[in-house]
């Protein structure tokens, strides 16, 4: 196994970030079935919502050479994800990587396995996703990786350049043509959903005839 490092990816546009960041995952998971991750990915920083372009990497076992290479390359703005390759037992992720990651730009990360570290990460203030902790550690062994490849991270394929939206609730990606359509989608679901949660804290409605779901009953036991 060698490295293969292909060119960073085009970041998402700006404007495209401003709107992805008044999105919920859950919004957004009401009608969408695809880009997100696994619910083992979970949030070490609760109540963060980070939006980003994807930057990905492949990494085997015991091996974090290249994750320390990919410091060097990261770009403010970026996110970045960790295919451990089905690896479950080693840590690649900790404080040392936490320091270059956020040193560089990088606004988060997933990784596809356990980190180690909570402490740290938490003093860092690094938003960070994965599937739990481990005290077992990668070394650098330059056994070798990929930069910039399609990765599997919690059971979906990332793309380099795709547009990232993470929170409380899960990660989420998205193919950089479709995130303003979807994005607006979301936020005017929001805007009509916290007036229909208003309507229904005020005493003016019940839930279940604000959202259809009574009629259906009724119509049923009719």
């Amino acid at each position: 196994m060698s490295y293969k490092i292909h060119p960073m990816p085009a970041q998402i546009p700006q404007a495209d970030l401003d709107l992805l960041a008044q999105c919920e995952t859950a919004t957004v998971g009401h009608w969408r079935q695809f880009g997100f991750l696994h619910r083992q990915i979970q949030p070490l920083i609760p109540g963060r919502r980070i939006v980003g372009t994807a930057v990905t990497i492949a990494i085997p076992g015991a091996d974090s050479t290249l994750l320390h290479h990919l410091l060097s390359l990261i770009r403010p703005g970026d996110f970045v994800f960790v295919d451990r390759l089905h690896d479950d037992r080693y840590a690649c992720w900790g404080g040392g990587v936490t320091v270059g990651a956020k040193a560089a730009g990088a606004v988060g990360a997933v990784v596809d396995g356990p980190c180690t570290d909570l402490e740290e990460i938490i003093a860092s203030d690094f938003p960070m996703w994965c599937k739990g902790i481990s005290p077992i550690t990668t070394r650098s062994y330059d056994i070798g990786g990929a930069i910039n490849i399609p990765v599997s991270c919690g059971n979906t394929v990332v793309m380099p350049g795709d547009a990232v939206l993470a929170d409380e609730s899960g990660v989420l990606v998205i193919p950089r043509d479709e995130v303003a359509a979807e994005a607006q989608k979301a936020i005017d679901i929001q805007i009509r959903g916290k007036a229909r949660e208003a309507q229904v804290r005020d005493g003016q409605a019940k839930l279940g005839d604000l959202s259809g779901a009574t009629a259906k009953v009724l119509a049923k036991l009719a």
